[in-house]
């Protein structure tokens, strides 16, 4: 349709598509224009809310997700040296961990040589199936117990957030485990684990069952700004730009990835601190000599040595790894979609009417 590659459809474009290509009612051009989009910046998981009953029926909208879990994956992958050296950064103090960026990558590289800055990454990439999954699976649940008796009532901005936050929330403590083990290996030394079990295993021995859940607290409270604010600054930054540009109904791909990386980077600024305090919670055991400290007990510390720029020690690496990450979320979900057919009867049709 958008023959002259703008990314943006004109009249003329779309009065020579429907005319050379008809579709036989007005349900195939609203599947046809609909839009999924699964930005993953490494933080919290976004789940499309546009899928249909039709979509979830025929297993389209498992597609969409498994499309936006392998996009995920890819885009971890890529910016897990800079995740790395946030969780390094978040853990230890400017004493133990000083110097930019650059020095980080030196003192990692040093330690372990190029692949130590994946450590970690695995189990960062398997949880995105899972948490996913349950969290897509629990967002409907609650819309639907929302809607009540009226199912097609379209559900405002704030019940949205409300139900967003509650699927957020289930989805994170049906994986939270894993953001444990996450945050271990990631600060693993060379040889002490031989992998995901045996460090499960340790933490199991030596801490006991409780050591998984380490952090859960900070980490609920979390969800509430990250997910309101970035729906909230999402809306409002796409809402302007249609209201600017009235002539134009499609706000295009470079706009849409755009509004996504702002309240993206919106959400983390707010929730930072908590996401900072859940991370040294989660890594306490791991460090010598460190006490084990509460939730209010470690955020009056961090406040009193190290002032209120403590609580966002780290938050370089994770911002500058915002636009490379929706990048690559972004292009690998669409091509990976189309490749599991997400697009294939709108396509067909026009192909076969043509």
């Amino acid at each position: 349709m958008d023959k002259d590659g703008t990314m943006t459809v004109d009249w003329n474009e779309w009065r020579d598509h429907f005319l050379f290509n008809p579709l036989n009612n007005m349900e195939d051009v609203a599947r046809y224009w609909k839009r999924s989009m699964i930005l993953d910046t490494g933080e919290q998981l976004t789940v499309p809310d546009d899928f249909s009953v039709e979509d979830r029926k025929s297993g389209l909208a498992w597609r969409h997700l498994m499309a936006g879990a392998i996009a995920g994956s890819v885009s971890r992958t890529g910016t897990a040296p800079l995740d790395r050296l946030k969780v390094f950064r978040q853990v230890h103090s400017s004493s133990d961990f000083k110097g930019n960026v650059l020095k980080g990558f030196q003192y990692m590289l040093k330690e372990g040589g190029p692949w130590s800055l994946w450590r970690g990454n695995g189990i960062n990439v398997l949880k995105i199936a899972p948490e996913t999954a349950v969290k897509f699976t629990a967002y409907e649940q609650i819309k639907s117990v929302m809607r009540g008796e009226n199912e097609t009532r379209t559900l405002r901005v704030r019940e949205r957030f409300v139900a967003g936050s509650l699927a957020g929330a289930t989805a994170q403590t049906a994986i939270y485990p894993m953001e444990v083990l996450k945050t271990r290996l990631t600060l693993r030394k060379t040889g002490q684990y031989s992998g995901m079990a045996d460090c499960a295993k340790h933490i199991l021995q030596q801490e006991g069952v409780a050591a998984f859940y380490k952090g859960y607290i900070p980490n609920m409270l979390s969800i509430v700004p990250y997910a309101g604010i970035d729906l909230a600054v999402y809306e409002t930054l796409k809402f302007a730009w249609l209201n600017r540009n009235r002539g134009i109904g499609d706000p295009g791909v470079m706009v849409l990835v755009g509004c996504g990386a702002a309240s993206s980077t919106c959400g983390q600024l707010a929730s930072y601190p908590l996401a900072l305090i859940r991370t040294r919670m989660q890594a306490q055991a791991s460090i010598k000599g460190s006490p084990n400290l509460s939730m209010l007990l470690l955020l009056r510390n961090i406040l009193t040595q190290e002032g209120v720029a403590g609580l966002y020690r780290g938050i370089s690496p994770n911002l500058l790894k915002i636009v490379p990450a929706v990048s690559v979320s972004y292009v690998v979900y669409e091509y990976t979609r189309i490749m599991l057919g997400v697009d294939i009867e709108g396509r067909r049709g026009g192909k076969e009417k043509g």
